[in-house]
């Protein structure tokens, strides 16, 4: 389990560990509304701690809490991921089989374990927005033009992990919101985690963009993500609305293993099956577990090895946890809150990184620390 403890505990250097979040605030500036940073190693939370303001809207303020609960966009698709390999693990779903088994017309005859590696061939996106409704949606995904021959190359893409959520729903017989409930976050204990927040949660929950697009104006409490939208809220690829303590407790359990104290999430032999590249030959842009990313520096920095695992997200969210030290970093902002203007550079995300890596000892380019 997580608990809260001084660097010393966790073996960290102190000097860096101070300097987390200063660096995280110089690095987001007054530009950005606000952040919540989470720090630990070997189970030790050092730093937990918030800036800024969760809501930044027309003369409204509503300060940034550590427990505030964010949008984490393409964090989502950990969930699912996980949904999908436990699925697989009980014998509910088979990785191995064609995804038309799963879900009959889907054009591209592919393995169901490529969606999830993101190299079935199917373009990053497609607005979902002009369907009828959701069936549709999914047959459109499933008739797509593919972007290159299934196996052969690699593009992120989110109807990809769309498909892999309708997959698990005709597995399992549930919808995805109640196996992400019934296998990630009940076994976990995540109480602030899932789609489609009631009403109650709403005074926590950051704010992220002024859509008028959509009729809906400024969005605090449902879903950012446009098809996450359309389809109700609830899909694969984004939709779940979390906490970083919460992120942290998934991260420390793909770290033990699958276990979170007496909870199991995994099987340790299953959960290294989830955290395996199984893109290798396609690049280091392109190398995935199920799901998940690895050794990514563009926004890991010196955290990145070929074992560091994690995601980021659209609205300014992002993970990383690092087996060599036992060290894990959740970062969350409201990156597009009021606009999404802002761009997607991960500089933010990097200086933290650098500077936890370097608390932990671990090389360091001279010279570039933030």
């Amino acid at each position: 389990m997580l608990r809260t403890g001084s660097p010393r505990e966790a073996g960290l250097r102190e000097e860096h560990v101070a300097r987390l979040v200063p660096v995280a605030e110089e690095r987001l500036g007054r530009d950005y509304p606000g952040f919540v940073l989470l720090a630990a190693r070997d189970g030790v939370i050092v730093t937990h701690a918030a800036r800024g303001w969760a809501v930044r809207w027309r003369g409204e303020r509503v300060p940034m809490r550590p427990d505030t609960v964010f949008d984490i966009a393409s964090l989502t698709k950990l969930f699912t991921a996980v949904v999908v390999a436990r699925l697989a693990e009980r014998g509910v779903l088979d990785l191995d089989a064609p995804v038309g088994r799963y879900l009959p017309g889907f054009r591209p005859v592919v393995p169901v374990w490529r969606l999830l590696t993101h190299t079935a061939g199917l373009p990053p996106w497609a607005d979902l927005g002009p369907y009828p409704d959701n069936a549709a949606r999914l047959a459109a995904i499933g008739e797509a033009d593919l972007a290159y021959p299934p196996g052969t190359g690699y593009a992120y893409s989110d109807l990809g992990l769309i498909a892999a959520g309708a997959v698990a729903e005709a597995a399992a017989g549930r919808p995805l919101d109640e196996l992400v409930a019934a296998h990630v976050t009940r076994p976990l204990g995540l109480a602030d985690t899932g789609f489609t927040p009631p009403p109650a949660l709403l005074p926590r929950i950051a704010a992220t963009e002024y859509q008028p697009g959509t009729g809906r104006g400024l969005v605090r409490g449902e879903v950012h993500d446009e098809n996450a939208y359309y389809l109700g809220g609830v899909a694969g690829h984004a939709g779940i609305f979390s906490t970083a303590a919460d992120l942290a407790a998934l991260a420390q359990a793909m770290l033990n293993g699958g276990r979170l104290g007496e909870r199991r999430l995994l099987s340790e032999e299953w959960t290294r099956r989830v955290l395996t590249n199984h893109n290798a030959g396609l690049g280091p842009a392109a190398a995935r577990g199920l799901g998940w990313q690895l050794d990514q520096p563009w926004y890991m920095d010196a955290l990145a090895s070929p074992g560091s695992f994690g995601h980021t997200g659209f609205t300014g969210t992002s993970l990383v946890a690092d087996p060599r030290t036992g060290s894990l970093l959740v970062l969350l902002t409201n990156r597009v809150h009021p606009s999404r203007e802002r761009g997607t550079d991960s500089a933010y995300r990097r200086a933290p990184a650098r500077v936890l890596a370097r608390a932990a000892g671990l090389p360091v380019p001279r010279g570039e620390d933030p």
